[in-house]
């Protein structure tokens, strides 16, 4: 690959390569016919831990691979700031997320194109799904095989884990071996992006293989200043790299994948977005564009730790010098064992009321615990099990404060700031405190420790999630697709009111979808390339 970036000028010019960036990267320059610039703020994905699936951990307060993003006090959390981190190298969050791959329900899809956005229903988005996917279990009506990413089955025996779907299905929750095929309603394993028990980011599965292309340049190091026009007309990236100030010319078109935050936020420092917010800064309105960075949406957790009764968690393991080298030893040879581990081994998806078409609520089971995700685990044997309401109706925004693209943005989110969200954690709490009190897990389960069993009436759990509700980290729609005013790309994801600018990403999901969004921005940067291709005939 020659990083000689004298050229200046490319066809596509690519700002971010997470997990859409690294898919257009590959898609783009496949055919050899067009030249390719993929611009990265952060390093090369270098790092050991990015590779160990459980590494995550240590990735979590890493700011060499981490922006590190704080939300501005959070009012139905009493107040609390909470951490976001993000990305910020080759792979972007695919490389220091949690690895599991949930596409979301078939609902979320059809609700995009009720809601105008024609072509991504969910009869639209599978075959791209499916194109994307090399799945372990071989292909099928909803899985492919032969793509770039792999999605695997866990590589570790796990009683805990087991127990709890087993203790789902005596609650009446229905075993369900696949969450991203027929319906994803029940209990069961989560699938993962790794290959044979080593982390897949999009780095590893996309940008890899195309790096050998003399047609694709990446550049790392390099932060993104502003876009720069000529007129309505998206001309060129200014960027900054090693103290010098770079520019970037696209011939065709400008792809921004930044991510919910970054890419709002780049469109607001280029002067596309609300003219009053870029005017105080002292930025030129190229386009008065009110939409940018609204609709922000997160998943909010709200987690349960359970003293195990047997030493079997990874607690038990990471305390214990002898079984911790065990675990390194068993990784390093076979690529199986507990540092495998993803952000969630086993889970539910459930509804907390019949009145629902689907579930609205998702659990995160996992053989280990800990106060804060990131920090030291618990000396004694723990394990947790979070809520995550998948359809929250409360969003925020992002803004910038500051002209210079250094400062990090205002995140506000606004997280339980609506009856209906509210309503969602505490019958979700109650309904999996009945699984953890069910039989399977009562060889394991000694008691609850947070919040404990004298946190029960409605009030008492509602203050608990404010008090320690966190991120799932899945913010989305900050550069939503759409057909009204407010909506900032189209259904081809192009700009509206900006020739030659293409937003491609997570941000331009017009509401959250009912699960984790890795494999869904893989799935738009896959969709999002047949379309730019096609448009550049």
């Amino acid at each position: 690959m020659n990083n000689n970036n004298d050229a200046s000028e490319f066809d596509y010019v690519i700002v971010g390569a997470g997990s859409a960036g690294c898919v257009l990267a590959n898609r783009l320059s496949a055919d050899g016919k067009h030249t390719v610039l993929l611009l990265e703020a952060g390093p090369k994905d270098t790092n050991l831990w990015i590779h160990v699936p459980v590494g995550y951990g240590k990735l979590f307060k890493d700011k060499s691979v981490n922006w590190m993003y704080q939300t501005e006090p959070e009012p139905g959390l009493n107040g609390r700031q909470v951490f976001q981190p993000r990305g910020k190298v080759l792979g972007g969050s695919s490389s220091i997320n949690g690895l599991l791959y949930v596409r979301g329900q078939h609902e979320d899809y059809d609700r995009w194109r009720q809601r105008g956005n024609a072509g991504w229903g969910y009869d639209d988005v599978l075959p791209y799904f499916k194109k994307a996917e090399n799945q372990q279990r071989g292909g099928d009506k909803y899985h492919g095989t032969g793509g770039p990413l792999p999605v695997s089955d866990w590589r570790h025996a796990d009683p805990l884990s087991e127990a709890f779907v087993v203790a789902a299905a005596e609650t009446g929750i229905p075993t369900n071996p696949d969450f991203n095929g027929v319906a994803q309603e029940g209990a069961g394993f989560f699938q993962t992006t790794t290959q044979r028990g080593r982390r897949a980011s999009s780095a590893f599965s996309y940008l890899r293989p195309a790096r050998k292309r003399s047609n694709l340049h990446v550049e790392t190091s390099a932060l993104a200043q502003r876009i720069l026009f000529e007129g309505h007309r998206a001309r060129a990236v200014e960027y900054r790299q090693e103290g010098r100030v770079r520019t970037a010319r696209a011939r065709k078109e400008i792809l921004v994948s930044s991510g919910a935050y970054n890419s709002p936020q780049l469109l607001q420092l280029s002067g596309v977005g609300p003219a009053d917010l870029l005017k105080s800064h002292g930025i030129e309105v190229v386009l008065d564009a009110q939409g940018v960075g609204n609709d922000l949406q997160d998943h909010l957790q709200v987690r349960l730790v359970t003293r195990c009764a047997k030493t079997i968690t990874l607690n038990d393991i990471v305390n214990h010098p002898v079984r911790r080298v065990m675990a390194g030893l068993q990784y390093a040879a076979l690529r199986k064992g507990p540092l495998t581990i993803a952000a969630g081994t086993s889970g539910a998806f459930f509804k907390t009321s019949p009145r629902l078409a689907s579930p609205d609520i998702q659990i995160h089971f996992l053989p280990f615990s800990t106060d804060k995700m990131g920090e030291k685990l618990h000396a004694q044997s723990g394990f947790t099990a979070s809520v995550c309401q998948l359809r929250p109706e409360s969003r925020g925004s992002l803004r910038i404060r500051s002209a210079d693209p250094s400062v990090a943005p205002e995140i506000r989110i606004n997280y339980l700031a609506t009856e209906t969200d509210r309503r969602a954690f505490i019958d979700g709490i109650r309904i999996l405190r009945k699984i953890l009190a069910a039989p399977a897990l009562k060889a394991y389960a000694v008691g609850e420790v947070d919040p404990g069993p004298k946190v029960a009436s409605d009030d008492e759990l509602l203050d608990f999630c404010r008090r320690t509700g966190s991120t799932v980290y899945h913010p989305t729609s900050t550069c939503r697709m759409g057909n009204d005013p407010l909506a900032v790309v189209d259904q081809r994801l192009r700009v509206r009111g900006i020739e030659g600018l293409r937003v491609v990403d997570a941000s331009i999901m017009p509401d959250l979808m009912s699960g984790n969004t890795n494999a869904p921005t893989i799935m738009i940067a896959e969709k999002a390339s047949d379309m730019i291709l096609e448009d550049a005939r």
